[in-house]
């Protein structure tokens, strides 16, 4: 079992220690989106930023809000943003039918994706399999319902017996909780903090992580286009290690992470962004294989099984290769990757 407070790590443990290193050589500016509003998870930019990491690394980062995976991905695709974090499965697709716009994952920062369904005692869904004629919730488009039948299909459920319901993504949480739906799909950090955001206590609040229950992908990770890369190989490598480094510093301190995201937005609620992280921590990014080969290790045959499970999801008949869309040669060595 991991000791959370053994959690140190000498490089960014070093880095706080240092001064703010002043050189004549002029900073990069770069532009990062987000996948969505501000969470516990995203404290690991807010501290490399305010912790002198990016600044260290020569680099001007302007982090912004993103607004859903999907839009992060065009964002980045079409030139709006440097640099964007967001679940990259639906990369697939967009690399098939955007070959000139082809996106690259630098660092899958969340080793286990986040995609479950949720529901809540009461609902006559006990295990994965009782959604099978029930109604089941989720925005079109969204990551963890185009993955749904192969997560279906790994799992035993009979896929075409479910109703979907489609709704807004801000309105997903209140119409499972009102009953409107008998289950939702989604990132299991975020649908199961919103419910106790609405007031669900949380032993009636029932999850299925689709990484837990047979289909154990990739997640959310840092992405570039691949046109910009060629250009800006040693920026990417320098954000990458300055975002490891960010989640070190996350790691060891929670609480200052928080605090650096409600610098950043008046509203942002500490303590429920504590426990979402500490959920994030636990079921995505400190994994039995996170723990034995470091943060952002790469296994080529995982990357494959997200391209060809998405692809056979989403109808893509031409796929991209793995090794288009996955790269591990901006990762700091692995002695400065371990937890």
């Amino acid at each position: 079992m991991l000791n959370r407070r053994t959690l140190i790590a000498a490089g960014a443990g070093a880095a706080l220690a240092l001064p703010a290193i002043r050189t004549a050589r002029a900073q990069t500016a770069l532009r990062f989106t987000l996948d969505w509003a501000l969470q516990g998870n995203h404290g690991m930019w807010a501290l490399a930023q305010d912790r002198g990491l990016f600044e260290r690394a020569q680099l001007a980062v302007r982090m912004d809000r993103g607004f859903g995976s999907g839009d992060a991905l065009v964002k980045v695709g079409s030139g709006a943003y440097d640099i964007g974090f967001a679940d990259f499965s639906g990369a697939v697709k967009f690399n098939a039918e955007n070959p000139n716009s082809r996106l690259v994952m630098l660092y899958p920062v969340f080793d286990r994706t986040a995609a479950a369904i949720v529901t809540m005692k009461g609902r006559g869904i006990e295990k994965p399999q009782d959604v099978a004629g029930k109604s089941l919730g989720a925005p079109e488009g969204e990551g963890s319902r185009l993955l749904f039948p192969a997560f279906a299909k790994v799992a035993g459920i009979d896929a075409s017996r479910v109703r979907w319901t489609s709704m807004a993504a801000n309105l997903r949480d209140t119409m499972l909780r009102t009953g409107q739906v008998d289950a939702v799909t989604g990132f299991l950090f975020t649908v199961h903090f919103n419910l106790v955001g609405l007031g669900i206590p949380e032993d009636n609040i029932l999850s299925w992580p689709y990484a837990e229950n047979g289909l154990d992908l990739y997640g959310s990770g840092v992405f570039v286009r691949a046109e910009w890369l060629e250009r800006n190989q040693d920026v990417a490598a320098r954000f990458v290690k300055a975002s490891i480094d960010g989640l070190k510093l996350l790691l060891n301190d929670i609480p200052a992470g928080m605090a650096a995201l409600k610098r950043r937005e008046a509203l942002f609620d500490e303590a429920l962004e504590s426990r979402r992280f500490a959920m994030t921590r636990d079921r995505s990014i400190i994994t039995p294989n996170s723990r034995a080969n470091g943060m952002g290790y790469l296994d080529m045959a995982r990357a494959q099984q997200l391209v060809q499970v998405n692809a056979e999801a989403l109808g893509v008949a031409n796929p991209p290769s793995a090794e288009s869309m996955f790269t591990d040669r901006f990762l700091p060595p692995k002695s400065e990757r371990m937890f």
